[in-house]
């Protein structure tokens, strides 16, 4: 069975997009995009273990092992069509590691971005530590921050399923220690962000810019962690497309390179 969905198959598509996660949540999240994007464009929404077409396979905590899952699952669509890939939190820091992977064999990315993350190497907030909380502190916590409906947390069996998927996820996050001598991939890189996120604020997100050695981009929008869900993913999907037009557009002589903004 196949990891992904995948809302409006296009059999020879002018553009491959796989779309990761964030913490605790599924494919099912980003579906809007779909309705969003060019007609000629195939988009793949990934459920990494433990929800959506996962459900029943054991969450996995560490970054390591979802990059390589995830790696495995996209590398059969690497057919020609340019690939993009587009993750936001966990899944922005999945997508990273996925890009080089893909790299590596020899398979790369034609774009990647990253939102609501901070850059390998700078502080994150630590605000989340679910291993500390309650389970009733743990869904606070989480309902502040958006990305799901304020009365998610008094439905027994969502919590039952919800918490332990999202104590997983945080302790992947919390764990990722990335080598910092690493070399820098080739992908044209964009990150997103937003100015009152406190989880990935924008001084953090300059940084991506040392992960590629392609052009890099950085896109910052009004609101919070989440401030694409909800009526705004539309406007956001727009300039997601653009970005991905940008990286993917054929190169010309009269037009200049993208300068990659400075840390």
């Amino acid at each position: 069975m196949t990891a992904f969905v995948r809302p409006r198959p296009v059999a020879d598509p002018a553009v491959r997009l796989v779309v990761f996660h964030h913490a605790g949540g599924s494919a099912a999240a980003y579906f809007p995009l779909t309705r969003c994007v060019p007609a000629d464009w195939d988009v793949l929404l990934l459920d990494l273990p433990g929800r959506g077409k996962r459900h029943a396979r054991p969450a996995l905590e560490s970054i390591a092992e979802l990059a390589a899952v995830a790696t495995a699952d996209v590398l059969p669509w690497c057919d020609g069509a340019p690939l993009a890939l587009f993750g936001h939190s966990l899944g922005a820091v999945v997508a990273y590691e996925t890009a080089r992977a893909l790299e590596a064999a020899g398979r790369p990315a034609a774009w990647l971005g990253v939102s609501g993350r901070a850059a390998p190497g700078q502080p994150v907030r630590a605000a989340l530590p679910g291993e500390e909380l309650s389970d009733g502190e743990l869904m606070t916590q989480l309902t502040r921050m958006g990305g799901m409906h304020p009365r998610a947390g008094e439905l027994p069996d969502f919590r039952a399923r919800f918490l332990p998927l999202v104590r997983s996820d945080l302790r992947a996050v919390a764990g990722y220690r990335p080598d910092p001598r690493r070399a820098p991939i080739g992908s044209p890189l964009t990150a997103f962000g937003a100015v009152d996120d406190v989880w990935a604020p924008p001084a953090s997100l300059a940084p991506w810019s040392r992960e590629t050695r392609g052009p890099f981009r950085r896109r910052t929008f009004t609101g919070g962690h989440f401030h694409f869900l909800g009526p705004a993913f539309a406007d956001f999907t727009a300039e997601l497309v653009e970005e991905i037009r940008q990286a993917v557009r054929p190169a010309r002589t009269d037009r200049p390179a993208l300068v990659r903004e400075p840390v």
